[in-house]
């Protein structure tokens, strides 16, 4: 052993038996329960912490964090796991401090319409307290994520298009940063002009600048009506154009979610559907009974003149509860076409007026490479995702991935899009973050961490590039 991995191994050693004291049971250095903790939904490279610590309370966190700090041991913060970059993992070790039992709605403000929640709270859970309320918390990335990784990692989603991300739905945030210090940024106000922003500088952060241990958040009345609709094409680029159209009107729709042909017959036989084989787009409708009526026909016709036929309209709870849940388990249909398969869930996200051409070309190189990838996006808002399906060691099928995806995100920087819509930096995209703003912003982006985490303890390796003993992990 090098003298330097004696060191990292002595420190590490030092803060699991201060942890360990304090912690008791909710600290584990299992092997099993470390590599449950070693990586994220959709990505391959398993890369554990050392131990893993439950806290309770912002106190607790606060003094993981003072402990790690002061021996310069790594610290990863954990929701639910199912970040797609791998930002959970840890690939300098050290402590992953999982959030899931602070999972307290706080304090709810129906009045006001906002929601004070601790991290762990699910955003299925939320809405399943809210119940009665009338309100709903709206941002829906599929996943039962935890509302501290939704932030961490400024996540969107299905209902984007009319709610918005993440980010336009938190008002205010405590923070502990990597000394321990607790800090409380934004407040309950819909707006305020007073000082930086600091609520947006944590929010999409990835836990690099501190661990968020409280949220107020934002929340929207429940529509009277719901209504969802189904149509079909019989090409990609008429399903795309209609998107564009809808927006470009201004119809008021919730929900606008694309699925090419391959995705489509994933959907069919793994939610047992029936829906023709060919590029559709699911789209749901919020309002009154007279408003969702008229934007249903609304949208139809425009629909038409693309091509689209609407094949399945209803308001029946049950039945747009499955349609949605298909919807949501895209990626676990698309695994079930190539079973044993890695996959690598690509997205990017670019403005509007250049989404079809973006879309078609993916699936020409797709198809042109021979991979089995499905493409599905939340297209009212320009963010598509392409779930490449890998045969488990052969090369030539990552070979062809990496120029697919290489080439999505260079044709969305041309048309000033961006390399990820939803699923951040993570480990994947280091180097797409600066072909995207350049070193200067990347440079300004690390002395902002530096003055948060000057240790840099706080999920290392995350967001900027450099972490040479990781790069061979990587599958980006």
């Amino acid at each position: 052993m090098s003298i330097e991995a004696h060191d990292r191994h002595d420190r590490v050693r030092r803060a699991v038996e201060a942890l360990g004291g304090r912690f008791d049971q909710r600290l584990s250095v299992n092997a099993v329960v470390r590599e449950q903790h070693g990586r994220g939904e959709g990505y391959a490279a398993l890369l554990p912490p050392d131990a893993v610590v439950w806290p309770h309370s912002t106190e607790e966190v606060s003094a993981i964090l003072n402990i790690c700090n002061a021996l310069e041991v790594p610290v990863i913060p954990y929701g639910a796991g199912t970040s797609l970059e791998g930002h959970v993992t840890a690939p300098q070790g050290g402590v992953c401090v999982d959030l899931s039992k602070m999972d307290q709605v706080l304090e709810v403000h129906e009045a006001d319409a906002d929601c004070v929640v601790q991290p762990g709270v699910t955003r299925e859970g939320l809405n399943a307290h809210l119940r009665d309320s009338g309100l709903f918390f709206p941002v829906d990335p599929g996943a039962n994520a935890t509302i501290g990784g939704m932030i961490s990692t400024r996540a969107s989603g299905t209902t984007t298009v009319r709610y918005g991300t993440i980010a336009a739905n938190v008002l205010a945030l405590e923070v502990v940063l990597a000394s321990g210090e607790v800090i409380r940024c934004g407040g309950r106000a819909p707006k305020s002009s007073a000082g930086y922003d600091l609520v947006r500088l944590f929010t999409g952060a990835e836990g690099t600048l501190g661990v968020i241990t409280e949220a107020t958040l934002r929340l929207h009345g429940r529509p009277e009506a719901v209504a969802s609709g189904v149509y079909s094409y019989p090409g990609l680029r008429g399903a795309v154009d209609t998107v564009g159209e809808v927006i470009q009107c201004g119809a008021s729709v919730a929900r606008i979610e694309f699925l090419d042909e391959v995705q489509v017959r994933a959907c069919n036989a793994y939610s047992k559907l029936s829906l023709p084989e060919t590029p559709a787009l699911f789209i749901e409708f919020h309002g009154t009974p007279a408003a969702v009526a008229e934007q249903i026909e609304r949208v139809t016709a425009v629909a038409a003149s693309h091509g689209g036929t609407l094949l399945d309209k209803t308001t029946e709870p049950q039945r747009r509860e499955e349609l949605w849940r298909a919807r949501h388990r895209a990626y676990f249909a698309a695994r079930a076409l190539r079973p044993g398969c890695e996959c690598v869930v690509a997205d990017v996200c670019v403005p509007i007026s250049g989404l079809a051409e973006c879309v078609e070309r993916t699936r020409a190189a797709i198809d042109r490479e021979g991979l089995i990838a499905p493409i599905v996006g939340h297209v009212g808002d320009g963010n598509f995702h392409v779930l490449f399906l890998l045969a488990p060691g052969v090369a030539n099928d990552w070979e062809r991935m990496e120029r697919v995806y290489d080439s999505m995100i260079a044709h969305a920087h041309q048309l000033g899009g961006t390399c990820t819509g939803e699923h951040g930096i993570g480990l994947g995209k280091r180097d797409k973050l600066v072909a995207e703003f350049g070193e200067p912003v990347v440079s300004l982006m690390r002395s902002v961490k530096h003055a948060c985490d000057p240790r840099g303890i706080l999920n290392p390796g995350k967001v900027f590039p450099g972490l040479a003993n990781t790069t061979d992990l990587l599958p980006r």
